[in-house]
């Protein structure tokens, strides 16, 4: 279970698991684990307690095993029966253990050894003390005892923990990777901004050259003011969009306006598209779409996918990007579409994977983050490409009716 829990709720995250997600999950698994467990004899339950008790430590730290520990104790209270006694003293012997596991396993490089022998120590130990305890339930089901038991612990401990931390070391690569890709996508279109920053600066420098070093009528004088001003205002609303661009990712979604995104990223990658000789046509209508996602994940969708259309067209005379964005059947549709070097049937049927990309030096990270917040947001991707003659992505997205102003 917290395997899958992880890999369902951090899918589509930009962050790893929290301590209050182990807390939570480990803290259930515990309660239907000892609710189910298995029993050969009235009074004695067998079951993966001290597997979720070592899972705990190990990823949710001391705070997590003493909850767990508590929630044992409780649960056991209530549970009563005759083994109550005996399982009291067994956890007071297997928690300190499972501490020392921990520091174990944090330190040793080969993990494996030190969950086996984890697994071991969980079927060992209460074995021999009920054994010592009463040995009766033992000898009577011994099948059960030197099978079943030894299989819950030895195995499941190997089985939950290495998944796990499978699981959370690839979620690792793909944030580092993912945040790599932004941080590449970022300084990229950076450094077509200098050039377009450049232009007015430059002409607001002439203008004021003018001023200083001519007698000129006053209307000249004030008709130069306003040109200045008017190149630095767009100067500071092409660098202030670029910077709410790169601002780190978050996941909260709010009402948004699809148009009025796409508005203010076509401007700032419109610098980048001049620099590969790329003309950029953007279809974008006057009235608001709104949708309900995270704003700056939206941003670096369209960053991504249009920076994409742009470095396709490098082998064409004419390079051309065309992005056209409406309103249809409740779904507001976004087609970016370039006339690039297109691609074959089998780059298509890979496109979205982990670190697939046509690029020679691309990581593929780009498309399948946008791939995921697309679809975790209950949106949909297709795409028509020809090799040497395009492509056409397409983008749904659920319509959201925007809550009135308070």
């Amino acid at each position: 279970m917290p395997f899958l829990m992880f890999n369902v709720y951090y899918r589509d995250s930009p962050r790893n698991y929290s301590r209050k997600f182990i807390i939570i999950t480990t803290a259930i698994c515990l309660f239907f684990s000892m609710t189910f467990g298995a029993s050969a004899v009235t009074g004695y339950y067998y079951d993966i307690r001290y597997v979720f008790l070592f899972f705990g430590l190990i990823f949710g730290g001391l705070p997590a095993g003493l909850i767990l520990l508590l929630e044992f104790v409780l649960y056991r209270l209530y549970l009563g029966g005759d083994g109550m006694g005996i399982a009291m003293v067994i956890m007071l012997i297997i928690f300190p253990l499972s501490l020392a596991l921990r520091r174990m396993y944090l330190a040793a490089r080969q993990k494996v050894p030190v969950v086996l022998l984890a697994g071991f120590i969980f079927f060992f130990v209460p074995l021999l003390f009920v054994y010592l305890y009463n040995p009766d339930p033992i000898e009577n089901n011994l099948l059960f005892h030197i099978f079943v038991v030894p299989v819950q612990n030895f195995i499941g401990n190997w089985l939950l923990i290495s998944l796990f931390q499978k699981a959370v070391k690839d979620k690792e690569l793909f944030i580092e990777y993912a945040q790599n890709e932004k941080v590449l996508v970022i300084s990229q279109v950076a450094a077509s901004l200098v050039h377009e920053v450049r232009n007015p600066l430059t002409a607001v420098k002439g203008f004021l050259k003018l001023i200083r070093e001519s007698s000129l009528e006053r209307d000249k004088v004030n008709r130069y003011i306003d040109i200045c001003v008017s190149e630095m205002e767009r100067t500071e609303y092409i660098l202030s969009e670029y910077l709410s661009i790169s601002k780190p990712l978050t996941d909260h979604q709010e009402s948004t306006d699809l148009s009025n995104l796409l508005k203010i990223t076509v401007e700032v990658m419109r610098p980048y598209a001049n620099m590969n000789n790329v003309a950029l046509e953007g279809q974008i209508p006057e009235g608001q779409i709104w949708i309900l996602a995270n704003p700056e994940k939206i941003k670096q969708i369209l960053m991504n996918m249009i920076k994409n259309a742009i470095e396709a067209c490098y082998d064409s005379t004419e390079g051309r990007v065309t992005l056209e964005l409406g309103a249809v059947g409740g779904e507001a549709v976004l087609t970016i579409e370039d006339n690039g070097i297109g691609m074959t049937k089998d780059q298509i049927e890979k496109l979205g994977s982990v670190f697939f990309s046509t690029k020679a030096r691309g990581t593929g990270l780009g498309l399948t983050f946008s791939y995921q917040a697309i679809q975790a947001i209950g949106g949909t991707v297709s795409l028509k490409s020809v090799h040497r003659g395009g492509t056409r992505f397409t983008i749904t997205l659920p319509l959201h009716e925007r809550a009135e102003a308070k």
